[in-house]
């Protein structure tokens, strides 16, 4: 290639990059399980029976499954699996590119690789590739690009997706870079939209865009290669001009590290916004430390970075939606119950809950400017809580990585009850198992019959009121 950019870099690295571990298949395998629950658990989601709904006619013959129960192209299979995916923001974080990486991923890969008939070792391949793709691509930017209002989720993960689906369908580096270039047009979501419906369908938008921009590529179209670093290019027009350069390519390709191992995933114990998370884990750990309940509380501060506080809106949430961005909601469910469940987001639990006078008892703050301004460039996210007891004593708690993480991993067993928890179908132990075992399937068409079985078998009330607990 001639042009040496930012995308060329990254595109020549997809390309040539070494074989992946043992350690970074199976972190990979983890993922796309965790994210399949989340698909079947977010299937009857209002987002997703909305865009569902626009293609409710649609046949083709390359086709691929959706959690609604039917074959579609693979970009609309993509766009309904990837809005159920983040529907009920059960789905994992990734901090290198501020995403809900496998949201995104996971949808666009399966949904190409079942249309092509493509094993499920290519399935992980591809998913690291754009894993670290979207490592990459979001390391020297994610930070200001997240804090400017951009859901990095439908732009960075987008990009970094539409280079493992490029990857996927057998493209050479220079298709890869167009790829990306494409995917650089296709680039949206604003954070705007946080608590409402259009959250999940970012994840799906980009999930189909990645495809969409692979499949251009493909055909011949073809952008700027320094779409990232140019003038009125991602970096200058997203929100984050002044944020450090993409690493040359003899950096990138001596990188040895990989994102899945270095920082890692942040999969989810709790179904709702991962910047609710390190305080509710924090407040967590207190009460089991000191065994209190939530009638002796009555005063809590939380300590959150300005970018957190921002994604948490609502005080007293009016919906479902809603109470996925509060933090007062989720913090008095989680101290009343000792943990949260898919069953404290339905209709009913809002009603019950989302306008009690205890929601007054939390209070939200943000660390200092320059105490923050710290944080992010040491890639730190602190929060804290301070908690008043009604008899006058007060404790403390800080987190810097939730439940989950590598510092904190999930044991098997947690793993798969999320898993049964998510699905609710008779025989998900044993697809857990045979996901489990993916790289030894010479197609993925197993997975898409298990979305259509759980879609045949499991009614909206079913789903709705199921509550999880991991």
């Amino acid at each position: 290639m001639n042009h040496d950019t930012a995308i060329t870099r990254i595109s020549t690295w997809a390309d040539v990059h070494e074989e992946f571990t043992l350690r970074q298949r199976e972190l990979a395998i983890d993922a796309i399980i965790d994210t399949v629950a989340c698909m079947v658990a977010g299937r009857n989601d209002a987002s997703v029976l909305a865009v569902s709904s626009l293609f409710r006619d649609e046949s083709c013959a390359d086709s691929a499954s959706a959690v609604d129960g039917r074959q579609h192209s693979p970009s609309s299979a993509a766009l309904i699996n990837g809005t159920a995916a983040h529907a009920l923001d059960y789905d994992d974080n990734f901090p290198p590119a501020a995403s809900h990486a496998s949201a995104v991923l996971v949808p666009a890969i399966l949904a190409s690789a079942q249309s092509r008939k493509l094993s499920g070792a290519s399935v992980v391949n591809a998913y690291l590739t754009g894993l670290q793709c979207q490592a990459l691509i979001g390391e020297p930017v994610a930070a200001a690009h997240y804090t400017a209002g951009w859901h990095a989720t439908s732009t960075i993960g987008m990009l970094g997706t539409s280079a493992a689906v490029a990857s996927l369908l057998g493209a050479d580096r220079e298709t890869i870079a167009n790829t990306m270039s494409i995917a650089v047009s296709l680039a949206s979501g604003s954070k705007i939209q946080f608590g409402t419906p259009m959250k999940p369908i970012h994840a799906g938008l980009a999930a189909r865009n990645a495809i969409d921009a692979a499949l251009l590529a493909c055909a011949g179209a073809h952008g700027r290669l320094d779409a990232l670093e140019g003038p009125q290019g991602f970096q200058q027009l997203y929100g984050a001009a002044e944020s450090r350069r993409w690493p040359d390519l003899e950096s990138i390709l001596a990188r040895k590290d990989h994102a899945i191992e270095t920082p890692g995933l942040w999969p989810k114990a709790h179904p709702c916004c991962g910047s609710t998370h390190l305080a509710i884990d924090a407040m967590l750990d207190l009460q089991r430390e000191y065994q209190f309940s939530a009638e002796d509380i009555a005063t809590v501060n939380i300590t959150v970075l300005s970018a957190n506080a921002q994604n948490l809106p609502y005080h007293r949430p009016r919906n479902v939606m809603e109470a996925r961005f509060s933090m007062p909601y989720c913090l008095d469910r989680a101290v009343s119950n000792g943990h949260l469940s898919l069953s404290d987001f339905t209709p009913d639990a809002i009603r019950r809950h989302g306008s009690s006078d205890r929601l007054d008892r939390f209070t939200m703050t943000t660390w200092p400017n320059a105490q923050e301004q710290e944080f992010i460039s040491s890639g730190r996210m602190p929060h804290k809580i301070e908690l008043t007891l009604r008899n006058g004593r007060r404790l403390q708690a800080k987190r810097e990585s939730s439940r989950g993480t590598l510092a904190e991993p999930f044991s098997r067993n947690e793993r798969r009850r999320k898993f049964i928890d998510c699905t609710n179908d008779s025989r998900s132990s044993r697809m857990y198992d045979r996901l489990l075992a993916i790289e030894d399937e010479p197609n993925v068409d197993f997975v898409g019959k298990f979305l259509h079985r759980t879609a045949e078998s499991n009614s909206a009330t079913e789903s709705t009121h199921r509550g999880g607990r991991l």
